[in-house]
Order: C-alpha cells, then sequence, then structure tokens
C-alpha cells in the first residue's frame, strides 16, 4: 500500500543500506592502510581489537572483497530509489557516469603499488576510490530518474496502430475483378487482394485527379471483364485513353466468347475513327414515354443547373415540347425521320408550321395544347419563355458533324443482345464538354433502358468521369441492374461534384446504395464520410503520467476509425481505401481494406507499347458530311411542306392548320 508510513520505512532501510555500504568502504581504507593511519595517530587500541573481529569474518582475505560489498549494499541501496523524473535524461548519460565510476574505482588499486610515500599512495587512492563510489551513486541514481517507458516515439503518425488485417485470398469467380495489393500489419508488409466479386451491386471510384483511378482500378475492370466475355460500353471521357485499352484487349480476347462481338465507336472529333448510330432509333421506342425521358436526358444535360429544378414551370414545359417534337417524328412516317438531327431542324421551324404539324398528332395534343394557346392568345413572353428555351439549348447541337454522327444507323444499343453482342465506346473532348456531354447523356440514357432487361448478357458499364455526363435515374440503374447482371462502374473526383452536376439528394442515393467502393485520395466531406463507412477497429491506446517521485503508464485499448480522415486524405497514387461486398455463397469477413494495389508497370509499359491502332471505320470528307448536314434541312422542310399541302387540301384537317394574324 502506498501509505506515507511505509514510504518512510522503505527510506530509512535505503539510508541504512547505503550507510552499512559506506562503513565497509570506510573499514576497507582502514584495514589496507593500516600503517599510515598509525602514523597519523588515527588508531587505538579498541579499534584494533574490533578490526581482528570484523577480519575473521574473511571480508579483508582479498582486497576487492571488501569493496564489492561495499558496492553490493549500494546497489540495492539504488533499486528502492525513486528519482525526480526527467524527460530530457538518457540511458547515454548515466552509463557514462557508471563506466566511469567503475574505472576510478577499481583502477585507484594502482596507486598502492607506485613508488612513493605511502601517505601519498594512500590519500590517492581513497580520493580515486571515493570519487568513483560517487560518480556509481550520480549514475544509479540518474537511471532512476529516466523514463523508462517509451510511447510509440518512433511512431508519430499512429501509422501501425491503424493497421489491421485484410483479405489476403485470392477469391475469383466468372464475374469478379481482382486487384492484387500490398497492406501493412503492424510494422509487416504483407500481400492481398481486392476480390469484388459481385460487381452488380454497382463499383464507385473516387479520387482526385492523379490518385491513379483509371491506371489501377478501372483498365483492370474492362480487362478482366473483357477476359470473363463481357459484353461492355466505355465513357471514354479523354478519348481515346480507355477505349485502346478495351480494343486491344477485345483484340485478343474476342474468340473466347460464344457469339463473337462487335467493337463499336462513337467519337465526334475524328469521323474517320467513328460508327454512326441514332440515339431516337424508332424500334427502340416503344411509347410516348420514351420520348419524354429522351427529351428530359437531353435537355437537363444541355442545362445542367435544371437538374435541381425539376418540376418547375419552366424547366418541365420545355421537356414537354421537346418530347412532342421527337414523338411526332417517331409516328411520322413509321419514324423515317426519326432522328436528333431531324428534331433539332424541326423545332427551328416557325410557330405556324410547327403547331400545325404537331396538332395533328392525337398522343401529344394533350402536351402540344398549352403552347398553341398561349401563341393563339398573343402570350407571347410566356410563349418564348416556354419554347425559346429549348429551341436555344437545341440549337448548340446544330453541327455538321454531330449530324453526321446522329443520323446515322451503323449499330444499335442492344449491346447485350444474345444473338448481336457488342463493346461500345463512346469518347468525349474536355475542352467540349457540355455539348458532347449532352449527346452522350442521351446515347447512355437509350442505351441502359435496352440493357437493363432480362434474358441478355452479362455486361459491364464503365463510365470514366460520371459527373461529365447526365443519366437521369443512374441510382435506380445500380438498384435493379443486378438481378439483370449489369455490372457498373462510376469513376469521380469527389462527392461535392457529384451533388454539384446532379443534386444532393441523388448524389447521396448514388453514395449509399453502391455496394464496392475504391477510394484513392479524397478531402473535406467525402473523406469524413467514406471513413465512416469503413467503421472503428480496436486500438491500443497508452498515457503517460509524470510526477514528483514516480512515472506511471496506464494501457487501453478503445474503438477508434480504422481509416481516419487525415489518412483518407493523404493517400499516395496507387493507394485506395475502400469496402467491398459478397455473396451469399462466398462470405468475406474482411470487407475493409487499405493497402497499395500492385501494378506490374514494366509489363504494363511493354503491353502499351505493342498496342494496335484503331482502324478507321471509313473514308470520310468534309464533302460528305456537308451534304448530310444540308439533306436533314431539306428532310424537314419536305415534310414541313407536304403536310402543310395535305392539311390545307383536306376539309376535315383544315381546322388544324394555324394561321395567325399578324
Amino acid at each position: 500500500m502506498q501509505t506515507g508510513e511505509n514510504e518512510q520505512a522503505l527510506r530509512k532501510i535505503l539510508d541504512m543500506t547505503r550507510l552499512i555500504s559506506m562503513m565497509l568502504l570506510c573499514l576497507h581504507f582502514y584495514y589496507y592502510g593500516y600503517h599510515v593511519f598509525k602514523l597519523w595517530g588515527l588508531t587505538n587500541g579498541f579499534g584494533d581489537k574490533l578490526m581482528q573481529n570484523i577480519f575473521r569474518t574473511g571480508i579483508f582475505d582479498y582486497f576487492h572483497t571488501s569493496k564489492l560489498f561495499a558496492l553490493g549494499f549500494l546497489c540495492i541501496s539504488l533499486l528502492g530509489a525513486k528519482g525526480r523524473k526527467n524527460e530530457k535524461l538518457k540511458c547515454r548519460t548515466a552509463l557514462y557516469y557508471i563506466s566511469a565510476g567503475f574505472s576510478f574505482y577499481f583502477l585507484g588499486c594502482f596507486f598502492l603499488i607506485a613508488l612513493t610515500a605511502p601517505e601519498k599512495k594512500l590519500v590517492l587512492y581513497i580520493l580515486f576510490t571515493i570519487l568513483g563510489y560517487l560518480l556509481l551513486l550520480s549514475g544509479g541514481t540518474m537511471l532512476t530518474r529516466i523514463i523508462r517507458r517509451n510511447l510509440s516515439s518512433k511512431d508519430i503518425f499512429n501509422t501501425e496502430n491503424e493497421t489491421f488485417p485484410q483479405e489476403e485470398r485470392l477469391l475469383e469467380n466468372e464475374y469478379s475483378v481482382n486487384l492484387p495489393a500490398q497492406y501493412q500489419l503492424k510494422n509487416k508488409f504483407r500481400k492481398s487482394w481486392i476480390n469484388i466479386i459481385n460487381p452488380f451491386r454497382g463499383i464507385l471510384v473516387p479520387g482526385t485527379p492523379g490518385a491513379g483511378k483509371s491506371y489501377f482500378v478501372i483498365r483492370h475492370v474492362i480487362t478482366q471483364h473483357i477476359r470473363k466475355q463481357f459484353t461492355m460500353f466505355v465513357y471514354d471521357f479523354k478519348f481515346y485513353d480507355l477505349t485502346i485499352i478495351a480494343w486491344n484487349t477485345w483484340l485478343k480476347h474476342k474468340h473466347l466468347y460464344t457469339v463473337e462481338p462487335k467493337f463499336f465507336i462513337i467519337n465526334f472529333d475524328d469521323l474517320s475513327r467513328t460508327h454512326r448510330c441514332n440515339p431516337l432509333d424508332p424500334k427502340s421506342m416503344n411509347d410516348i414515354t420514351d420520348a419524354a425521358e429522351s427529351a428530359r436526358t437531353i435537355l437537363l444535360g444541355l442545362n445542367r443547373e435544371w437538374i435541381k429544378k425539376q418540376g418547375d414551370f419552366f424547366v418541365e414545359s420545355p421537356i414537354n415540347f421537346l418530347t412532342a417534337v421527337i414523338w411526332y417524328l417517331r409516328k411520322y412516317n413509321d419514324g423515317e425521320f426519326c432522328t436528333l438531327p431531324h428534331v433539332i431542324e424541326l423545332m427551328q421551324m416557325d410557330y405556324d408550321s410547327l403547331f400545325t404539324l404537331l396538332r395533328t398528332e392525337k398522343e401529344i395534343e394533350v402536351l402540344i395544347n398549352p403552347f398553341v394557346s398561349a401563341y393563339l392568345q398573343d402570350v407571347m413572353e410566356q410563349l418564348e419563355g416556354q419554347v425559346a428555351s429549348a429551341k436555344i439549348s437545341m440549337a448548340r447541337l446544330s453541327s455538321a458533324q454531330l449530324y453526321y454522327v446522329l443520323s446515322g444507323n451503323d449499330f444499335t444499343l442492344d449491346l447485350n443482345n444474345p444473338d448481336d453482342p457488342k463493346i461500345i465506346c463512346m469518347g468525349n473532348n474536355p475542352l467540349k464538354i457540355q455539348t458532347y456531354g449532352a449527346v452522350l447523356s442521351l446515347y447512355i440514357s437509350r442505351l441502359i433502358k435496352q440493357v437493363n432487361q432480362k434474358g441478355k448478357l452479362k455486361s459491364s458499364l464503365i463510365f470514366d468521369e460520371f459527373p461529365t455526363i447526365f443519366l437521369n435515374n443512374v441510382d435506380s440503374l445500380i438498384a435493379t441492374a443486378r438481378s439483370n447482371k449489369v455490372s457498373t462502374c462510376l469513376g469521380i473526383q469527389d462527392f461535392s461534384q457529384l451533388r454539384k452536376d446532379y443534386g444532393r439528394e441523388q448524389a447521396e442515393v448514388i453514395l449509399n446504395i453502391t455496394g464496392n467502393i475504391i477510394s484513392g485520395q479524397v478531402n473535406g466531406d467525402t473523406a469524413k464520410q467514406l471513413s465512416e463507412r469503413f467503421g472503428k477497429i480496436m486500438q491500443d491506446r497508452e498515457s503517460l503520467s509524470i510526477n514528483s517521485s514516480d512515472t506511471s503508464v496506464s494501457r487501453s485499448k478503445q474503438l477508434e476509425y480504422a481509416v481516419p480522415v487525415s489518412k483518407i486524405s493523404s493517400l499516395s497514387s496507387g493507394e485506395f481505401v475502400g469496402i467491398v461486398s459478397d455473396n451469399p455463397d462466398c462470405k468475406i469477413q474482411l470487407k475493409t481494406f487499405h493497402s497499395a494495389i500492385l501494378n506490374n508497370h514494366e509489363a504494363l509499359k511493354k503491353e502499351q507499347e505493342s498496342y494496335q491502332q484503331i482502324n478507321p471505320v471509313r473514308t470520310i470528307s468534309s464533302s460528305m458530311v456537308e451534304r448530310n448536314y444540308m439533306q436533314i434541312k431539306d428532310d424537314i422542310s419536305e415534310i414541313v411542306n407536304s403536310e402543310m399541302e395535305r392539311l390545307l387540301h383536306n376539309p376535315a384537317l383544315s381546322h388544324l392548320v394555324i394561321e395567325k394574324k399578324k
């Protein structure tokens, strides 16, 4: 018990032990310097008799025996000593004192054999021995003042304490993506695997620019899924970084498919290396809801600020107007002119002709009536607010190059059709995000509608820089695609970017329903949300308390975040944190990981150097593109003229013709 009485008793015992040590040392000096003490007159009969009794104990049989006894008692007195702790003291200093003390304490005997006067020899011997004794006493006391416990002084960032076991098994199936990795467990580095055994639950790959999303993760999703006979769609933001990987992987493994897939590319910059495809293909538009969805996608893609205003009058009105135009062309002559370029040109017609044509289609009468009423009642300010915003937005797509790609029909978007599988790559241009992104959004929206169906082949949808396009209801795609064997991989830079472009609610849903997350370096709210999602682990905690007489160290275990926010914010390129999902037939206990993905850089470099360039699709000239552009304009003029002629000469339909008085 740490009572005051016990401490005082212990102190007295230690003092007595040290006193015995000093007395033994004094007796040693007296015995071996007896002749000198006698010359000095410091001896008497009582002392001689006392020394005779002590001599019989054998303590003076050997020269160093008494000194060793004195040293032993000194050490015993130091064992219980409690010096004032000093954090600046080091063991090295104390050991220097002790080493010097031993030297003086035992080597002082050489003075006794020196050729000099006995008195001088004894005085020097006593002085050196006492000096050695004091140095030993100081060094021993100094050791008691040193803090004996170093609290992880080498691990100042708590790195080792924040490590945890990770999955080291390779768990592979016919759908999985498996990434070799290396992680730290305490002070050792171990090999591990990031096993995405169920990619159909969604793969989210956040990471700031340069974090290694494409090089360490997305490229492996592409190559491994093609090797496993997936049909595939790749949205290549920086065309053609990912397309060239998909192209060469397809060349190498296309023979493995039951039905060899075809490879198609959509690219608006190099028309010689692009296929043509009509996203408004009439065969894929079964009812007016398909037209409404297409209209919403293209207008929200062109006006990203409208995404957060869905439901407003001046947002829904342009969407309804565009829906009416699309569905009219879908119904006209069985959809012969149902393409986006024809829709754009028809929208630019004068109101008399445009509204007259649209009124002829009964299915869109309910959509077009508010616009016709506003026009007939000369409420032009309201009408312009409803219609002009759609016309102006769509006019930005009036380009000969875009018209050429959008008006062709080289392939359909049902990429996972068992009879006609495809690998489709679509390229964007960072310098033309607004324009190209809206068109690509329409392509992707129509593609997903056809892909996310039962009875189709397994497919993989890969989106690099996903926020640069608008995909309406992407959350429902991730939620329902699992049962239809559709894998979705979304690459983003930060959740704040997703919130800015998609709105807070939809961004939160995308984050929360994604089953697999592989995140590189991210900051702020993104890092905080990920850290909370990864959960906590049991970590060791130690605390040090120093007072005037003692040092106390307490150890405990405490739940702390497995991957703190600061750790996620400081990840190196190629270093990822995340969590994976499992299957009922393949349980994964260690789902969370914090590791560096291991790429064979030399092998990848050689592979890239051996890549074959993408073959040109066709030889194209500017005159061909221009002729196609003019042909579309002529088609719309012909439709308007012929329909107006038909209505004017048919008494049963002439009432539909609108001729507003000037």
